[in-house]
């Protein structure tokens, strides 16, 4: 996930970055190319291989910085489904703690999000996206536990680096090796990700195909307590916490992009845009605490203000439910 701050989920995008800043950018080049996503919120050409994703990964390309995303893209909703799995029957959430985290009450906010955004009319946005049998994805999450790292890969954290505490997590048997889950290594705030948190992203999310483990889905979100400007919709927060709540929203838009595009080679549109892209930094209807937080969606008894995703039917839409 990618909000523009400099060129890279533009400097024009500054001065209007809580309504204008955007999570995608595309490999500059001007021609009609399609691209393949990298999962850090925008497209890159494909590297030579047998079809659609091959070489897309953690490439990071000449990002230039777009605005709202149009919708354009190559199906009739504005995506397309370009052959590779999804996970359909549930999507399993595993926290790995990264860094310091005494005292903090992030576990408690994000913990509280992964056990109530499946189910909800939120998370059914993604039944929208089917496989090539026309199996849609269930409107299933499950929260499945949590480990810590005590800064494994110290405070500046490479792609490598993110790769490794996920396989550490799994082959010492802190954390399951799941199929159908998604390992997000969630980085206190002094811990930096050197391939550009802050500058290029927010958050991102890929898969690997690690000795011994298979193919593993991950995803790096930081703290962006590190960087509110760049990575924080707001400051005062729905749960009192800004650096957790504006994980809250990195979190819910690399899993739904996990869900059903967790190998990078099913769905996206021409540029690259996975669906949480086509609508990154876009909330909807807001609501407003006596804070003066606001917020758009309660999962579990608690507020958050959490991004719009991609409806992937009657010509595609932005929304917060489906």
């Amino acid at each position: 996930m990618r909000r523009i701050v400099v060129t890279a989920f533009a400097v024009s995008c500054l001065a209007a970055m809580a309504s204008s800043a955007v999570d995608a950018g595309v490999v500059g080049g001007g021609n009609d190319d399609e691209l393949v996503p990298t999962g850090k919120g925008w497209g890159e050409r494909p590297a030579p291989g047998p079809g659609p994703g091959q070489g897309a990964g953690q490439g990071e390309g000449n990002a230039q910085g777009q605005g709202k995303p149009s919708g354009a893209g190559g199906g009739t909703n504005g995506i397309s489904y370009h052959g590779g799995p999804l996970i359909l029957n549930g999507t399993n959430i595993y926290y790995i703690w990264y860094g310091n985290w005494s005292g903090n009450t992030a576990d408690a906010i994000l913990s509280t999000l992964a056990q109530g955004i499946g189910g909800s009319a939120y998370f059914n946005i993604n039944t929208t996206y089917y496989d090539g049998s026309n199996r849609h994805i269930s409107n299933t999450v499950n929260y499945k536990g949590a480990t810590s790292d005590n800064y494994s890969q110290g405070t500046a954290l490479s792609d490598a680096g993110v790769q490794s505490v996920v396989a550490s997590a799994i082959s010492t048997g802190k954390l399951p090796n799941d199929a159908n889950g998604v390992y997000f290594v969630l980085t206190s705030a002094d811990v930096n990700e050197t391939s550009g948190f802050c500058t290029q992203y927010c958050g991102w999310h890929t898969h690997s195909a690690i000795t011994g483990l298979g193919d593993v889905k991950y995803s790096f979100v930081g703290n962006p307590d590190r960087c509110p400007s760049a990575c924080a919709e707001q400051t005062t927060s729905p749960n009192g916490n800004a650096g957790a709540d504006g994980m809250a929203s990195i979190i819910a838009h690399e899993l739904e992009e996990a869900t059903t595009d967790p190998d990078l080679n099913a769905w996206y549109d021409r540029r690259g845009y996975e669906n949480a892209d086509k609508c990154a930094w876009t909330f909807g209807t807001e609501k407003k605490l006596s804070s003066g937080a606001l917020y758009n969606v309660v999962f579990g008894g608690s507020n958050f203000l959490i991004q719009q995703n991609w409806v992937n039917a009657s010509g595609g839409y932005c929304a917060m439910s489906y």
